[in-house]
Protein backbone atom coordinates (compact mmCIF):
# COMPACT_ATOMS: atom_id res chain seq x y z
CA UNK A 1 0.00 0.00 0.00
CA UNK A 2 1.37 3.36 -0.96
CA UNK A 3 1.21 5.92 1.36
CA UNK A 4 0.98 9.58 1.05
CA UNK A 5 4.25 10.77 -0.13
CA UNK A 6 4.48 8.16 -2.86
CA UNK A 7 1.02 9.17 -4.12
CA UNK A 8 1.98 12.73 -3.92
CA UNK A 9 5.60 11.27 -5.73
CA UNK A 10 3.61 9.41 -8.24
CA UNK A 11 1.31 12.23 -9.22
CA UNK A 12 4.25 14.49 -9.79
CA UNK A 13 5.71 12.42 -12.41
CA UNK A 14 2.65 12.28 -14.20
CA UNK A 15 2.07 15.70 -14.32
CA UNK A 16 4.57 18.15 -14.76
CA UNK A 17 4.13 21.94 -13.56
CA UNK A 18 4.16 24.72 -15.22
CA UNK A 19 7.22 27.18 -13.49
CA UNK A 20 6.67 31.08 -13.76
CA UNK A 21 9.71 32.92 -13.02
CA UNK A 22 9.92 34.56 -9.31
CA UNK A 23 8.24 37.98 -8.68
CA UNK A 24 7.68 40.09 -5.76
CA UNK A 25 4.19 38.88 -6.03
CA UNK A 26 3.64 35.07 -4.79
CA UNK A 27 0.06 34.92 -6.40
CA UNK A 28 1.89 34.55 -9.94
CA UNK A 29 4.04 31.32 -8.84
CA UNK A 30 2.28 28.02 -10.03
CA UNK A 31 2.40 24.30 -10.07
CA UNK A 32 4.38 22.89 -7.83
CA UNK A 33 5.63 26.41 -6.02
CA UNK A 34 2.43 27.07 -4.59
CA UNK A 35 0.40 24.30 -3.61
CA UNK A 36 1.38 20.58 -1.57
CA UNK A 37 -0.58 17.66 -2.82
CA UNK A 38 -1.64 14.84 -1.18
CA UNK A 39 -4.49 13.05 0.60
CA UNK A 40 -6.46 12.72 3.91
CA UNK A 41 -6.12 9.35 4.35
CA UNK A 42 -2.79 7.52 2.94
CA UNK A 43 -4.81 4.84 2.08
CA UNK A 44 -7.63 6.48 0.21
CA UNK A 45 -7.10 8.65 -3.08
CA UNK A 46 -10.56 10.38 -2.25
CA UNK A 47 -10.48 13.22 -2.04
CA UNK A 48 -6.97 14.75 -3.42
CA UNK A 49 -6.31 17.36 -0.93
CA UNK A 50 -4.21 20.80 -2.82
CA UNK A 51 -3.08 22.89 0.35
CA UNK A 52 -0.99 26.44 -0.32
CA UNK A 53 2.37 26.53 0.36
CA UNK A 54 2.09 30.18 1.50
CA UNK A 55 -0.43 32.07 4.13
CA UNK A 56 -2.83 34.14 2.52
CA UNK A 57 -2.96 32.53 -0.68
CA UNK A 58 -5.66 32.56 -2.85
CA UNK A 59 -7.33 29.62 -4.76
CA UNK A 60 -8.84 31.86 -7.66
CA UNK A 61 -5.27 33.09 -9.05
CA UNK A 62 -3.83 29.79 -9.06
CA UNK A 63 -6.77 27.95 -10.21
CA UNK A 64 -6.78 30.40 -13.09
CA UNK A 65 -3.81 29.18 -14.14
CA UNK A 66 -3.77 25.70 -13.53
CA UNK A 67 -7.22 25.07 -14.95
CA UNK A 68 -5.95 21.58 -17.03
CA UNK A 69 -4.37 19.96 -13.60
CA UNK A 70 -7.54 20.78 -11.91
CA UNK A 71 -9.43 18.87 -14.45
CA UNK A 72 -7.17 16.28 -14.73
CA UNK A 73 -7.14 15.61 -11.03
CA UNK A 74 -10.51 15.83 -10.43
CA UNK A 75 -11.42 13.16 -13.38
CA UNK A 76 -8.46 11.19 -11.58
CA UNK A 77 -9.52 11.08 -8.07
CA UNK A 78 -13.41 11.97 -8.74
CA UNK A 79 -12.98 15.18 -5.63
CA UNK A 80 -10.61 17.29 -4.81
CA UNK A 81 -10.54 19.15 -1.04
CA UNK A 82 -8.73 23.11 -1.35
CA UNK A 83 -7.79 23.28 1.88
CA UNK A 84 -5.79 26.14 3.97
CA UNK A 85 -6.41 28.51 0.87
CA UNK A 86 -7.84 32.24 2.02
CA UNK A 87 -11.21 31.92 1.55
CA UNK A 88 -13.53 33.58 4.09
CA UNK A 89 -16.78 34.39 2.33
CA UNK A 90 -19.07 33.88 -0.69
CA UNK A 91 -17.03 36.93 -2.82
CA UNK A 92 -14.42 34.26 -2.67
CA UNK A 93 -16.33 31.34 -3.66
CA UNK A 94 -17.63 33.60 -6.70
CA UNK A 95 -13.87 34.27 -7.38
CA UNK A 96 -13.04 30.98 -7.76
CA UNK A 97 -16.12 29.69 -10.02
CA UNK A 98 -15.42 32.35 -12.56
CA UNK A 99 -11.60 31.33 -12.31
CA UNK A 100 -12.47 27.35 -13.53
CA UNK A 101 -14.72 28.80 -15.93
CA UNK A 102 -17.20 26.53 -16.28
CA UNK A 103 -21.20 27.24 -16.79
CA UNK A 104 -23.27 27.24 -13.64
CA UNK A 105 -26.54 25.95 -13.31
CA UNK A 106 -29.61 26.85 -11.79
CA UNK A 107 -31.19 23.65 -9.45
CA UNK A 108 -34.62 22.50 -11.21
CA UNK A 109 -36.76 19.72 -10.64
CA UNK A 110 -35.70 20.93 -6.77
CA UNK A 111 -36.44 17.93 -4.42
CA UNK A 112 -35.59 19.95 -1.02
CA UNK A 113 -35.90 23.68 -0.22
CA UNK A 114 -33.14 25.68 -0.74
CA UNK A 115 -32.16 29.39 -0.53
CA UNK A 116 -30.21 31.20 -3.79
CA UNK A 117 -28.04 33.45 -2.31
CA UNK A 118 -26.66 35.01 -5.58
CA UNK A 119 -26.46 33.76 -8.99
CA UNK A 120 -26.82 30.18 -9.16
CA UNK A 121 -25.32 30.38 -5.33
CA UNK A 122 -27.28 27.84 -3.09
CA UNK A 123 -27.31 27.11 0.58
CA UNK A 124 -26.77 23.66 0.95
CA UNK A 125 -29.96 21.18 1.43
CA UNK A 126 -32.23 23.41 4.07
CA UNK A 127 -33.18 19.85 5.89
CA UNK A 128 -33.70 19.39 9.74
CA UNK A 129 -30.41 18.91 11.30
CA UNK A 130 -31.29 15.90 13.17
CA UNK A 131 -31.61 14.06 9.69
CA UNK A 132 -29.47 12.32 7.32
CA UNK A 133 -28.91 12.96 3.89
CA UNK A 134 -28.31 9.30 2.00
CA UNK A 135 -25.53 9.36 -0.44
CA UNK A 136 -26.47 10.75 -4.41
CA UNK A 137 -25.44 12.01 -7.14
CA UNK A 138 -27.14 15.25 -7.90
CA UNK A 139 -30.19 15.51 -10.10
CA UNK A 140 -29.25 11.62 -11.69
CA UNK A 141 -33.30 11.86 -12.82
CA UNK A 142 -33.08 15.05 -15.05
CA UNK A 143 -32.51 14.81 -18.30
CA UNK A 144 -29.48 17.18 -18.39
CA UNK A 145 -27.32 17.30 -14.79
CA UNK A 146 -24.51 18.74 -13.56
CA UNK A 147 -21.12 17.31 -14.33
CA UNK A 148 -19.33 19.35 -11.31
CA UNK A 149 -20.86 20.31 -7.78
CA UNK A 150 -19.03 22.66 -5.01
CA UNK A 151 -19.27 23.21 -1.73
CA UNK A 152 -17.77 25.65 0.32
CA UNK A 153 -17.97 25.39 4.35
CA UNK A 154 -18.08 29.07 5.75
CA UNK A 155 -18.81 27.63 8.79
CA UNK A 156 -18.43 24.05 10.14
CA UNK A 157 -21.23 22.70 12.11
CA UNK A 158 -20.25 22.36 16.18
CA UNK A 159 -20.95 18.32 15.70
CA UNK A 160 -21.51 15.98 12.71
CA UNK A 161 -22.79 18.04 9.66
CA UNK A 162 -19.72 16.08 7.26
CA UNK A 163 -20.96 15.89 3.92
CA UNK A 164 -19.56 11.92 3.07
CA UNK A 165 -18.71 11.29 -0.16
CA UNK A 166 -18.46 7.72 -2.22
CA UNK A 167 -16.53 7.19 -5.52
CA UNK A 168 -20.04 5.04 -7.35
CA UNK A 169 -17.49 3.69 -9.57
CA UNK A 170 -16.43 1.52 -7.03
CA UNK A 171 -20.52 1.40 -5.84
CA UNK A 172 -21.29 -0.30 -8.69
CA UNK A 173 -18.37 -2.91 -9.07
CA UNK A 174 -19.64 -3.83 -5.10
CA UNK A 175 -23.13 -4.43 -6.44
CA UNK A 176 -24.11 -7.82 -7.43
CA UNK A 177 -24.21 -8.53 -11.07
CA UNK A 178 -27.46 -10.22 -10.99
CA UNK A 179 -28.45 -6.47 -9.35
CA UNK A 180 -27.05 -4.72 -12.13
CA UNK A 181 -28.05 -6.45 -14.99
CA UNK A 182 -31.35 -6.25 -14.15
CA UNK A 183 -31.05 -2.15 -13.21
CA UNK A 184 -29.70 -2.01 -17.03
CA UNK A 185 -32.35 -3.87 -18.79
CA UNK A 186 -34.90 -2.23 -17.07
CA UNK A 187 -33.54 1.40 -16.02
CA UNK A 188 -36.18 2.78 -12.85
CA UNK A 189 -38.77 4.90 -12.48
CA UNK A 190 -38.83 8.07 -9.96
CA UNK A 191 -42.75 9.06 -9.07
CA UNK A 192 -43.44 12.52 -7.22
CA UNK A 193 -46.61 13.88 -5.79
CA UNK A 194 -46.89 17.43 -5.03
CA UNK A 195 -49.22 19.14 -3.34
CA UNK A 196 -50.41 16.49 -0.95
CA UNK A 197 -49.00 17.68 2.36
CA UNK A 198 -45.95 16.78 2.06
CA UNK A 199 -42.94 17.83 0.18
CA UNK A 200 -42.29 20.93 -2.44
CA UNK A 201 -45.08 22.06 -4.44
CA UNK A 202 -44.91 21.88 -7.89
CA UNK A 203 -44.37 25.69 -7.66
CA UNK A 204 -41.48 25.74 -5.93
CA UNK A 205 -40.33 22.81 -7.34
CA UNK A 206 -40.20 23.45 -10.81
CA UNK A 207 -39.89 27.48 -10.49
CA UNK A 208 -43.46 28.47 -12.19
CA UNK A 209 -47.06 28.96 -10.98
CA UNK A 210 -47.59 28.54 -14.80
CA UNK A 211 -49.58 25.25 -15.44
CA UNK A 212 -49.10 25.64 -19.45
CA UNK A 213 -45.30 26.10 -18.97
CA UNK A 214 -45.08 23.63 -16.28
CA UNK A 215 -46.51 21.12 -18.99
CA UNK A 216 -44.08 21.93 -21.50
CA UNK A 217 -41.13 21.35 -20.01
CA UNK A 218 -42.49 17.58 -18.91
CA UNK A 219 -43.06 17.13 -22.28
CA UNK A 220 -39.64 18.09 -23.62
CA UNK A 221 -37.91 16.30 -20.59
CA UNK A 222 -39.52 13.19 -21.00
CA UNK A 223 -41.76 13.15 -17.83
CA UNK A 224 -45.41 11.71 -17.74
CA UNK A 225 -47.82 14.01 -15.43
CA UNK A 226 -51.46 13.69 -14.50
CA UNK A 227 -53.34 16.53 -12.76
CA UNK A 228 -55.03 15.33 -9.87
CA UNK A 229 -57.92 16.95 -8.12
CA UNK A 230 -57.21 21.01 -7.40
CA UNK A 231 -53.47 21.88 -8.17
CA UNK A 232 -52.24 18.24 -6.97
CA UNK A 233 -50.23 16.59 -8.97
CA UNK A 234 -48.53 13.12 -10.11
CA UNK A 235 -45.43 12.62 -12.83
CA UNK A 236 -43.43 10.15 -13.77
CA UNK A 237 -39.64 9.75 -15.28
CA UNK A 238 -37.91 6.15 -16.36
CA UNK A 239 -34.53 7.00 -16.46
CA UNK A 240 -31.20 4.58 -16.82
CA UNK A 241 -30.22 3.68 -13.90
CA UNK A 242 -25.95 2.87 -14.93
CA UNK A 243 -24.01 5.67 -17.10
CA UNK A 244 -20.82 5.45 -18.95
CA UNK A 245 -18.08 8.61 -17.60
CA UNK A 246 -17.69 10.39 -20.91
CA UNK A 247 -14.14 10.79 -20.53
CA UNK A 248 -12.90 7.84 -18.42
CA UNK A 249 -15.30 5.02 -19.48
CA UNK A 250 -15.84 3.48 -16.48
CA UNK A 251 -19.32 2.33 -15.87
CA UNK A 252 -20.63 4.51 -12.52
CA UNK A 253 -23.91 3.70 -10.46
CA UNK A 254 -26.28 6.83 -11.40
CA UNK A 255 -29.38 7.14 -10.39
CA UNK A 256 -31.66 7.44 -6.94
CA UNK A 257 -33.47 4.24 -6.91
CA UNK A 258 -32.31 3.36 -2.85
CA UNK A 259 -32.50 7.23 -1.96
CA UNK A 260 -35.87 7.71 -2.39
CA UNK A 261 -37.04 4.03 -2.20
CA UNK A 262 -40.25 3.62 0.63
CA UNK A 263 -38.34 0.77 1.81
CA UNK A 264 -35.45 2.80 2.55
CA UNK A 265 -36.55 5.07 5.26
CA UNK A 266 -36.38 5.15 8.95
CA UNK A 267 -38.81 2.60 9.75
CA UNK A 268 -40.82 5.15 12.21
CA UNK A 269 -40.92 7.89 9.41
CA UNK A 270 -42.23 4.81 6.76
CA UNK A 271 -45.08 4.09 9.13
CA UNK A 272 -46.14 7.13 10.05
CA UNK A 273 -46.07 8.77 6.34
CA UNK A 274 -47.76 5.33 5.00
CA UNK A 275 -50.23 5.19 7.83
CA UNK A 276 -51.68 8.41 6.23
CA UNK A 277 -51.28 8.02 2.39
CA UNK A 278 -51.20 5.34 0.09
CA UNK A 279 -47.81 3.95 -1.66
CA UNK A 280 -48.89 5.60 -5.43
CA UNK A 281 -49.51 9.42 -2.90
CA UNK A 282 -46.03 9.41 -1.31
CA UNK A 283 -44.38 12.33 -2.21
CA UNK A 284 -41.46 10.40 -3.19
CA UNK A 285 -41.32 6.48 -4.44
CA UNK A 286 -39.05 4.34 -7.14
CA UNK A 287 -39.47 1.26 -8.96
CA UNK A 288 -38.19 -1.14 -11.84
CA UNK A 289 -38.47 0.48 -14.99
CA UNK A 290 -41.36 -1.58 -15.78
CA UNK A 291 -43.19 -0.96 -12.93
CA UNK A 292 -42.56 -3.79 -10.53
CA UNK A 293 -41.67 -2.64 -6.46
CA UNK A 294 -37.87 -2.57 -6.16
CA UNK A 295 -37.49 -5.56 -3.33
CA UNK A 296 -36.42 -4.36 -0.49
CA UNK A 297 -33.47 -6.57 0.01
CA UNK A 298 -32.50 -4.53 -3.18
CA UNK A 299 -32.23 -1.58 -1.52
CA UNK A 300 -30.54 -2.84 1.24
CA UNK A 301 -27.80 -4.36 -0.59
CA UNK A 302 -27.53 -0.85 -2.72
CA UNK A 303 -26.91 0.61 0.78
CA UNK A 304 -24.59 -1.36 1.60
CA UNK A 305 -22.50 -0.84 -1.30
CA UNK A 306 -22.82 3.07 -0.76
CA UNK A 307 -21.65 2.13 2.66
CA UNK A 308 -18.59 0.44 1.99
CA UNK A 309 -17.00 3.65 -0.02
CA UNK A 310 -18.00 5.91 2.47
CA UNK A 311 -15.53 8.46 3.04
CA UNK A 312 -15.89 10.90 5.85
CA UNK A 313 -13.93 14.12 7.23
CA UNK A 314 -14.62 17.20 9.08
CA UNK A 315 -15.22 20.17 7.63
CA UNK A 316 -13.01 23.14 8.54
CA UNK A 317 -13.88 26.72 7.69
CA UNK A 318 -12.64 27.99 4.41
CA UNK A 319 -12.59 24.42 2.52
CA UNK A 320 -13.77 23.87 -0.37
CA UNK A 321 -15.01 20.27 -1.98
CA UNK A 322 -15.03 19.97 -5.83
CA UNK A 323 -16.77 16.84 -6.70
CA UNK A 324 -17.07 15.20 -10.20
CA UNK A 325 -21.44 14.62 -10.01
CA UNK A 326 -21.17 12.01 -12.30
CA UNK A 327 -17.83 9.77 -10.20
CA UNK A 328 -18.47 10.30 -6.14
CA UNK A 329 -22.12 10.58 -4.29
CA UNK A 330 -22.41 12.84 -1.62
CA UNK A 331 -24.85 13.41 1.32
CA UNK A 332 -25.06 14.83 4.97
CA UNK A 333 -24.82 13.57 8.43
CA UNK A 334 -26.62 15.08 11.20
CA UNK A 335 -25.43 17.60 13.45
CA UNK A 336 -25.69 20.39 15.92
CA UNK A 337 -25.22 23.68 16.01
CA UNK A 338 -25.26 26.54 13.25
CA UNK A 339 -23.84 24.73 9.90
CA UNK A 340 -23.07 27.15 6.71
CA UNK A 341 -22.30 25.47 3.72
CA UNK A 342 -22.47 26.91 0.26
CA UNK A 343 -23.60 25.11 -3.51
CA UNK A 344 -22.78 25.49 -6.82
CA UNK A 345 -23.30 22.94 -9.86
CA UNK A 346 -22.46 23.70 -13.47
CA UNK A 347 -21.30 22.11 -16.70
CA UNK A 348 -24.82 20.57 -17.44
CA UNK A 349 -24.88 17.37 -19.40
CA UNK A 350 -26.89 14.65 -21.25
CA UNK A 351 -24.15 12.60 -21.97
CA UNK A 352 -24.61 8.59 -19.80
CA UNK A 353 -21.94 7.42 -22.85
CA UNK A 354 -24.38 4.12 -23.49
Amino acid sequence: MKDANEHSADFKKDWMFKRQSATPKALTLTGEDFVKVGFLNPEQSLPLVIEPRFNGSKLHAWAKENLEFIGTSLTRHGGILFRGFDLNGMSDFSLFLEAVSIELMAYMESATPRTELSEKIYTSTEFPPGHAISLHNELTYVTAWPMKIWFFCLQPSETGGETPIADVRKVFNRISPAIRDRFIRKGWILMRNFNDGLGLSWQASYHTTDREAVERYFVSNDIEFEWKEGERLRTRQVRPAVARHPKTGEMVWFNHVAFWNVSGLDKGLSEAVQAIMKEEDLPYNTYYGDGRSVEPEVIEEIREAYNQETVIFRWQAGDLLMLDNMLVAHGRNPYTGERRILVAMGEPSSDRGL
